[in-house]
This record gives structure tokens, sequence and C-alpha cells, in this order.
């Protein structure tokens, strides 16, 4: 089968199921992983499609109905904890996801100055500025979701002790979301563990 002949089945999987991981796509097709990761570069630059942990999603089209599913990272697809959950306020709707991974990923995605976000601190599990929050990335504390894993917290001084005591490393909003996005530039996926 010819490339352009892979990318319009993807392209059609895609659109049929919102979003596909990477194996499913590389059993269906009969062809490599890294196969698939070259088939889908196209429709990622065009951004017809964004990449998620081990797949590929549709991005949202201005005129189609909403993708995000209630109760599921609109990011990953994953089951949203509310003690995790990070919410992106935009002028026309509000996006969920799972965590602060994909939250700061979407945010960077948009890259939009009218969006604002709101997070769970994870000792209070009370709604926080997600901007003037802090993040640690990499503790040893595993909640189960997104890698690399950020737990936010909204007082710095309670993040470094959850590091000094747990490990990891303390970030502020804008090197959370420049050591997330740098990771995730290395890997194909939004890191996730589903």
């Amino acid at each position: 089968m010819l490339p352009h002949e892979r990318q319009e089945q993807i392209r059609a999987r895609i659109q049929e199921l919102g979003h596909v991981k990477i194996s499913q796509l590389s059993a269906e097709l009969g062809v490599s992983e890294m196969t698939i990761y070259r088939d889908i570069q196209p429709l990622l630059q065009e951004g017809w499609a964004y990449k998620v942990y081990g797949g590929v999603a549709l991005a949202k089209q201005e005129e189609g109905p909403s993708l995000e599913v209630e109760g599921k990272c609109m990011l990953c697809g994953r089951s949203v904890d509310s003690r995790l959950a990070f919410r992106l306020i935009l002028p026309d709707r509000v996006e969920t996801t799972c965590c602060s991974h994909c939250g700061l990923l979407r945010y960077h995605q948009l890259n939009r100055s009218d969006v604002q976000v709101i997070s769970q601190d994870f000792f209070s599990n009370t709604t926080i500025n997600a901007q003037a929050a802090w993040y640690v990335l990499n503790g040893i504390v595993d909640v189960g979701c997104c890698r690399p894993q950020l737990l936010c917290f909204e007082q710095e001084k309670i993040a470094n002790g959850f590091v000094k005591g747990l490990g990891g490393e303390v970030l502020s909003f804008t090197d959370a979301i420049h050591r997330v996005t740098q990771a995730m530039d290395g890997e194909h996926g939004c890191g996730c563990t589903s």
C-alpha cells in the first residue's frame, strides 16, 4: 500500500473514532509504528489532527460537534479524576483534561491569550489558578496518570516540602509547560499510561 493510501485510511479511522492508537493503526494496516508516525506527520502539520499518548486525535473543527466527551480528558481520552482535573476556560467553551500534564500540553497547543486555566491543589483539593501554581515533576508518588507526571500545588513552599520528602522537581507554570512539551517532542504521544 502506498503512503497516500495509508494516510487516507488513517484519516478515515481518525474521523470515525475521534482518536486512535498508533499500535491499532499499525496492526490494521500491517506496517510498523514508525511508518504510521511518518504517515500522520502531514495530518499534524496541517492541524487536522494532533498527537495524544500513543496515538493521534482529530482536531476540533469550528463548525462540527464537540469531540469532548463528558468525564473524559479532551486530549488523551482518559477518565477525569476530579482531584487531578485541569480546566481550560475559553470564551466559548470549557475544556477538561485528566491532569496537569494534558492541561499544559493543551494550553500550549491553543497558544491563545484569552485562555484561563484552573486546577486542583494536590493536597487540599481546592480549585486554584493554574498559572499561579507550582508543579512537581516526577515525584515518587504515582497517581496513575500521564507521564511525565505533574502534580499541582498552590504554594511553592508546600511543593518544595513535597519534593524534599518524596522527590521530584518544583517548576513554575511556564517552566512546567516548557518541560512537558520538551519531553513530548522527543516522544510520540502525550505520555498517558492508558
